[in-house]
């Protein structure tokens, strides 16, 4: 029985975040968690705490054995942009895109 976890509208890049996502995706939750520790991004710090959240929601139902989730699916997809300006040359102003991402991970028995 599968169980899922969201994170909306967390202040990083989608794209940084997928890197580490992809390295998860598919391994047992022990391990994502082990690999999660020791990588160095921000990203993986966020993941964690989803991952953990799912594993939580899994074991509210009495028929899961919390020992044999695995990531089934871990997707990053884009938020909302909070638009902000920086002053260039000759009064124009450039455009700065804050990025937001909602990261989304499904576990399941193996």
């Amino acid at each position: 029985m599968e169980a899922v976890a969201k994170a909306k509208y967390i202040r990083i890049s989608p794209r940084k975040a997928r890197l580490v996502a992809d390295a998860v995706r598919g391994l047992k939750v022990g391990e994502a968690l082990n690999q999660l520790r020791f990588t160095p991004k921000k990203a993986a710090r966020l993941l964690t705490k989803v991952i953990n959240s799912a594993v939580a929601n899994a074991s509210q139902r009495p028929e899961v054995d919390v020992d044999k989730l695995y990531i089934k699916e871990a997707f990053v997809d884009g938020g909302p942009m909070l638009k902000r300006w920086r002053a260039r040359a000759m009064g124009r102003a450039y455009v700065i895109r804050k990025r937001t991402a909602h990261i989304t991970v499904v576990v399941d028995e193996r």
